[in-house]
């Protein structure tokens, strides 16, 4: 996370929420010497986040009772050092990013049912909310298959960190610049960043 205080967030449970909104992490952990990085999408519930990897992949045997750092991004974006009011100005980069650190749990298969269905829904109801795919539209066998070739586990955070940095530490002009040269670059998505941060409108 960025060391500068001003680019802190602290609110656990907008960090969970923004964890759950952005839906995909990476998930790292290290055994034997070796470092291992699997990418899959998270559910949080209950404050706790779940996930699930490929039986066959390398990470799968190495996550049970093993202590593991899952990393989200949101929103990001480059930053020309000519959209500033002031001189003597260097590039930077806009971004948010989450930080989870906590033990990894194996599920049991009935946990990593529930997840999966919470999974298909949470998504299903972004994408095909009036017609929603579930597994009963899978044959029972099928579906037997494919949950044994999946690991699903469960992590309780022991540390969240955040940070949201979008130049809100900038004095006003240089701030309103920002804003404009993101606009210029398209980058609405950046501005709305900035605004939900300062509370300003220009």
């Amino acid at each position: 996370m960025h060391p500068n205080p001003a680019f802190e967030w602290a609110d656990e449970q907008a960090m969970l929420a923004f964890v759950a909104e952005q839906s995909f992490a990476h998930i790292f952990t290290a055994s034997s010497g070796q470092l291992f990085v699997v990418h899959a999408p998270v559910v949080a519930m209950d404050g706790k986040l779940q996930f699930h990897v490929a039986r066959r992949n390398r990470i799968a045997d190495r996550l049970a009772g093993e202590q593991v750092l899952i990393s989200v991004t949101g929103r990001q974006a480059y930053h020309s050092a000519n959209w500033y009011a002031s001189d003597n100005q260097v590039p930077t980069w806009h971004y948010e990013a989450v930080e989870v650190e906590g033990m990894a749990r194996e599920m049991t298969r009935e946990e990593l049912v529930g997840f999966l269905d919470r999974l298909s829904d949470i998504h299903e109801r972004r994408v095909e909310p009036q017609n929603p795919w579930t597994r009963a539209k899978l044959e029972s066998s099928i579906f037997d298959s494919l949950t044994r070739a999946i690991v699903g586990f469960e992590v309780e955070p022991t540390a969240i960190r955040g940070t949201r940095k979008f130049n809100q530490s900038k004095k006003a002009d240089d701030l309103a610049a920002t804003i404009e040269g993101q606009l210029r670059a398209g980058r609405e998505d950046i501005v709305a960043a900035i605004r939900e941060l300062t509370g300003g409108d220009e």
